[in-house]
């Protein structure tokens, strides 16, 4: 099922980003680190409660992952343009934010049939 594979890449960014936000230098760890780490966090709270709530209420929860998605696109860019990591890294990040906003895109259609 769709809903399931999207859980599962947000949780495998989490999983992938943790160790390197935890790596960042002390002055962006504790702030910018933690912000990112959070608002990863949160965002596969809210597919979890999607994936498990009525189609009504999926309609509210999505939108607001499409929001926490775009957040956490200007999170990691501002990590780029800061040099705390490098256009590959960065790359990375953009690549799996994008395939999760093509899903979660695709889940609201799914919901408008």
């Amino acid at each position: 099922m769709k809903n399931e594979t999207i859980i599962t890449k947000c949780y495998d960014l989490l999983k992938f980003s943790i160790p390197f936000l935890n790596q960042l230098p002390r002055k962006y760890k504790f702030t910018l680190g933690d912000r990112m780490q959070n608002q990863l966090s949160d965002l596969l709270e809210l597919y979890i409660e999607a994936f498990y709530a009525p189609p009504a209420q999926k309609r509210i929860l999505l939108p607001k992952a499409n929001i926490a998605l775009e957040k956490l696109r200007y999170f990691f860019r501002l990590g780029y343009d800061l040099g705390l990591y490098n256009s590959l890294r960065y790359q990375e990040f953009a690549e799996r934010l994008k395939e999760i906003g093509k899903m979660t895109g695709g889940w609201l259609k799914s919901l408008e049939r």
